[in-house]
């Protein structure tokens, strides 16, 4: 990796405080998510193609520019004793919790601020994309939202505008949606299984923003069932929504309860389409003249789909060409 240009070194982040983001007591989101991965990028090769770096705290300012000061102290404080949910009923608290939410932050915003830097391209966090968590509450195994945190950072600190949102996730990313449902300038695609079906309930095709924001919102519900081809016949679309609006950094999403097995949905995508949309949009990046991705890891509960999932994301991103592509 040495004699690797900077730009297109690809970045993944490891480690155990990033690892220890998960619930106890055979809670789907455990703490063997990481580990379901790691292994199987090392056995596919992977883990001597990428530069690995470790985890890193979130500031309390930081976590405010997205989440509520009350909620961040909340959050504090009932992760000293580990008792009771930090929403109603979905997440629990846990001894710790707080560090562990803030490493998965702060890792995705060391990635982001990486790729601002130059010191690489493209970047991988897989205990990330923790897209249910409100600026008030917690939801759906989410306790901080680490989109949202790096949205509002790359406005803060480098004056990043436009910006591009992909979530393949099997849930709705309700989380960030709402809290950027009136920005004009964040784009927002998320493919999921339908609402009528599946937590959190929303995402409905209507939803396409608010105010001047309308139409910068695309929301697409996938019946249960519903597999690779079901996904490619709206991908284009999806693509041509996304040019539209000329990102600046592009941030994926790529949840691997998507894919067909996991405990949690009922959608039957590949490890392959993930794969597929990761190449996409490198592309989109490389051809806006930036380069700039960030992929989180989101969601995903069987341990083959997890590995299979994130690194076909991973292989993507080392493989796909730099520069314009014609």
């Amino acid at each position: 990796m040495s004699d690797t240009a900077p730009r297109q070194i690809v970045r993944v982040t490891i480690g155990p405080e990033i690892a220890g983001y998960g619930f106890p007591d055979g809670h789907p989101f455990g703490p063997h998510r990481m580990t379901a991965f790691w292994d199987e990028a090392q056995l596919q090769g992977l883990d001597g193609q990428v530069e690995v770096v470790h985890p890193i705290p979130a500031t309390e300012e930081e976590l405010t520019r997205f989440h509520t000061p009350e909620y961040v102290r909340q959050v504090q404080e009932q992760s000293l004793t580990g008792d009771g949910y930090l929403d109603y009923g979905d997440t629990p608290a846990f001894p710790g919790v707080y560090e562990a939410a803030s490493h998965v932050v702060g890792s995705a915003l060391d990635a982001m601020r990486q790729i601002m830097a130059g010191a690489c391209g493209r970047a991988f966090v897989p205990i990330a994309g923790l897209h249910h968590a409100r600026p008030e509450r917690a939801g759906g195994f989410c306790v901080f939202n680490d989109i949202g945190v790096v949205i509002q950072s790359l406005r803060q600190e480098y004056g990043i505008q436009r910006i591009a949102y992909v979530d393949i996730d099997a849930h709705h990313g309700d989380g960030v949606f709402y809290a950027f449902e009136s920005d004009p300038d964040l784009r927002f695609l998320d493919f999921h299984q339908d609402g009528r079906y599946l937590y959190p309930g929303t995402g409905d095709a209507s939803e396409t923003g608010k105010g001047a924001a309308e139409n910068t919102k695309l929301n697409i519900p996938m019946p249960p069932g519903a597999g690779d081809s079901h996904f490619m016949q709206r991908w284009s679309q999806g693509v041509r929504f996304l040019e539209e609006g000329r990102p600046e950094f592009v941030i994926l999403q790529c949840g691997a309860d998507s894919i067909a097995g996991d405990p949690l949905a009922q959608l039957r995508l590949s490890p392959t389409l993930h794969g597929q949309v990761t190449t996409r949009l490198v592309r989109l990046a490389e051809d806006l003249g930036h380069g700039r991705m960030l992929a989180l890891g989101g969601g995903g509960y069987h341990p083959v789909n997890i590995g299979k999932g994130w690194c076909a994301v991973v292989r993507a991103l080392v493989h796909t060409p730099y520069g314009h592509i014609c």
